[in-house]
């Protein structure tokens, strides 16, 4: 598969999950969730291994389109990838470490309910080089994933059988200017209506790219929800 896709891509990352889904030997049909860059991942997932999938949830995904748009091109690889760039020089220099162990470098996942091992986990890749690599080549290729996922969607529709719920925040980035994140739900809400008109829009307020840390509570809330209803119907066909 490396002679077919780039390293970072969706196709690639979708090869890679599919291998680890049988290596696993995962139970199918599952719920599949994919938050802004691995909600491209789920879409183009659940395009290719339909039968796989009872359930797709896509938290704040990146519309393909948004890249059409001068203004959010310019701000992802003018100060997005090279923010990024800077967290894997930090930690390929020793930096990230001495920041973690000053607390002056945060996990994003952080407070009373969260555990040791996940905090732990969270520095450990916070200070790992490839690690933050991965993170800059992912970000780096989004618009040949975008191509590919648009790709997709235009060829093999998604299957009727598979419930969609999206779920969306006030915001892309509460941090950003306001025509920036202007832009972005102008385009999310046009792509969303085009490609998936039967999806269920969930709105959770005050969140932004950050809900699954900051709103976690808000966003397991609906996947329960989900996972409970699945489960019942389960029951029922048995």
């Amino acid at each position: 598969m490396e002679k077919v896709w780039r390293l970072s891509t969706t196709g690639r990352m979708v090869d890679d999950l599919h291998r680890l889904v049988k290596a696993a030997e995962i139970a199918t049909p599952f719920i599949l969730v994919g938050s802004e860059l691995g909600a491209l991942n789920g879409r183009f997932y659940t395009h290719i291994y339909d039968t796989q999938v009872s359930d797709l949830v896509l938290i704040n995904p990146i519309p393909e389109d948004v890249f059409e748009e001068e203004t959010w091109q310019q701000y992802w690889y003018t100060h997005l990838v090279p923010s990024l760039q800077l967290m894997q020089l930090s930690a390929a220099t020793g930096v990230s470490r001495l920041l973690l162990i000053l607390r002056l470098l945060e996990p994003s996942f952080s407070g009373d309910r969260v555990s040791g091992e996940l905090l732990q986990r969270q520095k450990y890749l916070l200070s790992n080089p490839a690690h933050q690599s991965s993170a800059v080549d992912e970000h780096y290729f989004l618009n040949e994933s975008v191509s590919q996922v648009r790709e997709i969607s235009k060829f093999k529709l998604l299957s009727s059988r598979i419930s969609l719920n999206v779920i969306v925040g006030d915001s892309f980035d509460e941090q950003l200017p306001a025509h920036l994140n202007q832009v972005f739900a102008d385009v999310q809400r046009k792509c969303l209506k085009r490609v998936y008109p039967q999806a269920k829009l969930i709105h959770i307020q005050g969140a932004d790219r950050h809900m699954i840390s900051k709103k976690a509570s808000s966003v397991s809330k609906h996947l329960l929800e989900l996972v409970s209803k699945r489960q019942t119907k389960h029951a029922m066909r048995q």
